[in-house]
């Protein structure tokens, strides 16, 4: 009783640890919060003139994003799938015979037997194995750029919460973009984003209902000593 006393008191500080990573919700992320666009640093002073070139009165612009706090949308199509499949298989077999030495032209006898001794040995392996993963992701975010590179390329980045009933659903993603990439309607395919980094989790009653209980994750942990 005291042995099972003593292990319980061991790993109840893993296991308090392991119910605490479940239970933490997505935090807010400073590489994924909106970018706001560029101030100038003191207001143009009339001129009297209609038109004044530090605003953004861009008549005969592309309307596409190219600036540091433009918006655009990016459309997610992702989708992967993978499929491994390896088998192995070996087989050895070996046998040796020594035959008894001969003494003064007979044979060694022992027990009125030959001394004869022989080695045989059968060692076989077979092995297989496969692996099969899918995932898909399709929706829109739209972001903010984030940076304009001296190449031109756009670093965008942007998050989106929904509350849907009793759960919550996060979906976060940054990269770059290039501009001749962006569509006229000011919109993008996750296909086309470098370096992307695409996050979709959730919290709520639908989320805990699929994942596993802190102490049936311990039991399938390195600290399970059985």
């Amino acid at each position: 009783m005291n042995r099972l006393l003593a292990s319980f008191l061991v790993a109840a500080p893993a296991l308090l640890a392991l119910g605490g990573c479940a239970m933490v919700p997505p935090t807010p992320k400073p590489m994924y919060t909106a970018t706001l666009p560029v101030e100038p640093a003191a207001q143009p002073q009339a001129t009297g003139s209609i038109y004044a070139d530090q605003q953004s009165m861009e008549l005969f612009a592309d309307p596409r994003a190219h600036r540091i706090g433009d918006i655009l949308t990016i459309t997610l199509v992702e989708a992967t799938q993978a499929s491994k499949k390896a088998a192995t298989s070996t087989s050895k077999k070996n046998g040796n015979t020594l035959s008894s030495p001969t003494l003064l032209g007979q044979g060694l006898r022992i027990g009125g037997k030959a001394a004869d001794s022989s080695l045989a040995s059968n060692n076989a392996f077979d092995g297989n194995g496969s692996s099969t993963q899918s995932n898909q992701l399709t929706g829109e975010i739209t972001v903010t750029v984030a940076q304009r590179l001296s190449n031109g390329a756009l670093v965008v980045r942007g998050e989106k919460w929904l509350t849907i009933n009793q759960g919550e659903e996060l979906v976060r993603i940054s990269g770059i973009v290039r501009p001749q990439d962006i569509g006229n309607d000011n919109i993008v395919p996750s296909s086309r984003v470098a370096d992307a980094r695409i996050e979709y989790v959730g919290k709520g009653t639908l989320a805990d209902s699929n994942t596993r209980g802190w102490l049936s994750r311990f039991f399938d942990s390195k600290w399970m000593p059985f």
